[in-house]
């Protein structure tokens, strides 16, 4: 059986731990920033964990 390809825009854009939980970029970062507050733009800084409903897929593409 061959070996299975990694999708490079997922290994792009998540992040495994060493505790297996996957991490990804929070969304509206990157235009617009003026109008949103200090405190909002603090939290998308921050990599939040990937929904359980989505981990599966997620993991399929990583190929783990």
């Amino acid at each position: 059986m061959p070996k299975q390809k990694t999708n490079k825009a997922a290994k792009k854009r998540f992040k495994v731990t060493g505790a297996g939980k996957l991490l990804r970029r929070h969304a509206m970062k990157s235009h617009n920033l003026e109008h949103k507050s200090a405190k909002r733009k603090r939290s998308f800084a921050r990599d939040h964990e990937v929904a359980e409903a989505d981990a599966p897929e997620v993991r399929k593409l990583l190929g783990r």
